[in-house]
């Protein structure tokens, strides 16, 4: 509670507060003698004609009356954290885009145009289709360098040159983040579409994750098959290849004409990334081998099979950027019917290693925060919520 029992009642917060984290308590019946207390602990967006407009750690907006105000304060901008590494939300945002780079980028002042269309060009008219939100939308960093109605007319007019819709990634939840702003795309008409939480974790765990037999650093050929190693093993690789591609989901129904170049380009970004895949039982021959990377490991192997049929599809995949002392996780994704048999744990366990010995320490991730089971899964692994993230989208006309 942020009001102790018996303790002084009074609202210490006024309009000029507005972009800080307080704490208010209010009435719920404000008309009935004796009526209940709710706290409301978040962000104070706005105070306007006698309303105060609250938005909490997961986005979610609460509205509160003037008159059912009874006490309020500032507390601190973001509560300690008990678990996971310490990382602010500019480190974070900065470490997310570089892992997973649009095709197109240009700034607007501190936000970053990014744009990725399926068909790999640019400019032109007509509809199209963009490869992921985080890939097709403005990142606000900061001050735009203009009014903020300019900036968002600036923001839908350089979509719509490229025949898609205007969105913007904002976050909510931790310091710094951007409440205020996503209460001003609001008043604007944007609105908020899909939401999802960006989870953080230390890595040497995920490192001993899998059996006893991946314990090596470059697991890239099958194991010998035996009573204790009967599964594949988890080949590694600088590049999403057919095989990885026939399983990620996303890529799934691009056409006969393959994967599109801007996907694969995205898929690619980022300062070091690896691509790990189990193959399915008899997809590969053992011993097979691939071309060296720079770092020395062996890199995918082709079978030479063909990307329509089921034959060559993986029975799991991940994909992991390493940054710095930040290794990011994405991609991890598992056959149906191979689900809860430590597939995902495998491919992950084998990535956090290679992540390791390039010298990265902490892990991140993102996930829609509906996809109960995967939060479940990173959850169990270590991971801890260090702030949500949204997409907005503009209205229809301007």
């Amino acid at each position: 509670m942020e009001f102790a029992a018996g303790a002084r009642l009074e609202v210490r917060i006024g309009a000029s507060d507005v972009g800080k984290r307080v704490t208010v308590r209010s009435l719920t019946e404000a008309a009935a003698p004796g009526a209940a207390f709710t706290d409301t602990v978040g962000i104070l967006t706005s105070w306007d004609e006698g309303v105060l407009l609250v938005t909490r750690r997961d986005g979610t907006r609460v509205r509160i009356a003037e008159e059912t105000v009874v006490a309020a304060k500032v507390v601190p901008a973001a509560p300690a954290r008990r678990r996971g590494p310490a990382a602010d939300f500019a480190e974070l945002a900065g470490v997310q885009e570089r892992g997973w780079q649009a095709v197109e980028r240009e700034p607007l002042g501190r936000w970053l145009l990014r744009a990725s269309r399926v068909d790999g060009t640019a400019g032109g008219a007509g509809a199209s289709t963009g490869f992921t939100r985080r890939a097709n939308s403005v990142l606000p960093l900061g001050d735009p360098g203009m009014p903020l109605a300019e900036a968002l007319d600036r923001v839908r007019r350089w979509y719509g040159a490229r025949g898609l819709p205007a969105y913007a990634q904002l976050a909510t939840g931790a310091g710094d983040t951007q409440e205020v702003l996503a209460a001003e795309l609001e008043e604007h008409g944007w609105r908020r579409e899909v939401s999802a939480l960006v989870m953080v974790g230390a890595l040497a765990p995920l490192a001993e994750l899998g059996p006893a037999s991946m314990g090596s650093l470059a697991v890239v050929a099958p194991v010998a098959e035996g009573p204790e190693t009967a599964d594949p093993g988890v080949r590694l690789g600088r590049t999403p290849d057919e095989a990885w591609l026939r399983r990620y989901n996303r890529a799934a129904g691009t056409g006969p004409g393959g994967v599109p170049p801007g996907v694969l380009a995205v898929l690619a970004s980022g300062p070091s990334p690896w691509f790990a895949r189990v193959d399915a039982a008899g997809d590969a021959p053992a011993g097979a081998g691939g071309g060296e990377t720079a770092s020395g490991r062996r890199d995918f192997v082709h079978t030479g099979k063909g990307v329509s049929g089921a034959a060559g599809v993986p029975d799991a995949i991940g994909r992991c950027v390493v940054d710095g002392r930040w290794a990011g996780f994405s991609a991890v994704e598992v056959a149906p019917e191979r689900r809860r048999t430590g597939l995902a744990r495998r491919v992950m366990g084998a990535l956090a290693r290679t992540a390791l010995a390039e010298g990265a320490s902490a892990a991140w991730l993102q996930v829609e925060r509906d996809n109960e089971a995967a939060v479940a899964l990173y959850t169990r692994l270590g991971f801890t919520v260090h702030h949500h993230y949204h997409h907005y989208r503009a209205p229809e006309s301007a």
